[in-house]
């Protein structure tokens, strides 16, 4: 099935923490920091589909018989956007997917979850779901999906959303179906525009001055991958503020570097001019920390990128606690 393993990132290589677009072109521009020996890349894939993929599956039906309508809806998507983007997963998904799903046209096969559906694009319906005797069948044997949305992001490790822009001027977030959020909630998000969306994120200010240029660029001159990190104290994927387990960020826990993870966030931004709008892909990899800064060089950026944090960003990371271990430790790595 997918037998490689996940690609290692290492954003923070650059030595300091920004809030920026950070957007690198899909398939033309080499990202720096990727792989084992941190070196720079050509990425050409929208989905990572590897051997977490199971992983990925189950927390996403987890958070989906737990309480879908906190993770995922639509606000005034168009039929044409939704058809666009959509069309886009299912054909993108089953070319990258080394035959283990299928698309043509109507139907979506998946051969390691054991499903396949007849998909209504343009109006977002599932019109039939079979299943089938499949590796990975009894992860989603009790999850039926709601739409065709809904169908398509269970099948894929990335989150999705997707932005709309009138063509008189406006953004807003006209669908999410997000079930690794990192501690925000989907639905705080759902029909807000590029500036209150991100308001909240410590730092953001600088870019979202730039959000008109910046949304154009997404619908028009795409597609971009970029990326975004932090450091947490567990690897669970879904961190929804109203899912359990939340001692990752309780303001008792103390950094202990046995349990503590590089979460890097892998987006890619493909846009519809002629929709009108833009899919967004989060894919979260988890890393033992560990393993992140094993080579001091990588211990030593690490550290020196936690200190060009302001206070408004430790605290919006949730690294209050955690820092002044963090950074002691990583100085004894160094």
């Amino acid at each position: 099935m997918f037998e490689r393993p996940p690609t290692f990132y290492r954003p923070f290589l650059t030595g300091r923490y920004t809030v920026s677009a950070g957007l690198y072109r899909l398939g033309t521009q080499a990202v720096p920091w990727v792989g084992s020996e941190a070196g720079a890349v050509v990425e050409t894939h929208t989905f990572a589909l590897d051997r977490e993929y199971p992983r990925f599956v189950a927390s996403k039906a987890a958070a989906h018989r737990r309480a879908l309508h906190e993770y995922a809806g639509e606000a005034a998507l168009t039929p044409e956007l939704r058809e666009a983007a959509l069309s886009f997963v299912a054909r993108t998904l089953a070319e990258e997917s080394g035959g283990v799903m299928a698309w043509d046209g109507r139907t979506f096969t998946n051969r390691a979850l054991g499903w396949a559906a007849d998909l209504a694009l343009r109006w977002g319906g599932v019109e039939e779901l079979r299943r089938f005797a499949a590796p990975l069948a009894p992860l989603v044997a009790d999850v039926t999906p709601v739409n065709a949305l809904d169908f398509l992001g269970l099948n894929a490790p990335e989150d999705l959303a997707i932005v709309a822009r009138h063509p008189e001027g406006g953004d807003w977030v006209a669908a999410l179906h997000v079930l690794s959020p990192q501690h925000w909630d989907p639905r705080e998000k759902l029909g807000r525009d590029f500036v209150a969306v991100h308001e909240p994120v410590a730092g953001s200010g600088p870019m979202n001055a730039t959000a008109p240029r910046l949304v154009d660029a997404v619908i028009t001159r795409g597609p971009f991958v970029r990326f975004a990190w932090g450091v947490a104290t567990r690897d669970r994927l879904d961190h929804h503020p109203a899912a359990p387990q939340r001692a990752d960020r309780a303001p008792e826990t103390r950094f202990d570097p046995d349990r503590a993870f590089l979460r890097v966030e892998r987006q890619t931004l493909t846009g519809f001019p002629e929709a009108h709008g833009a899919l967004f892909t989060i894919r979260p990899y988890t890393y033992p920390l560990r393993d992140a800064v094993a080579d001091p060089a990588h211990a030593r950026a690490l550290a020196a990128a936690l200190r060009t944090m302001t206070p408004e960003q430790v605290a919006y990371k949730g690294l209050v606690p955690l820092l002044p271990g963090l950074l002691t430790w990583l100085d004894g790595v160094t």
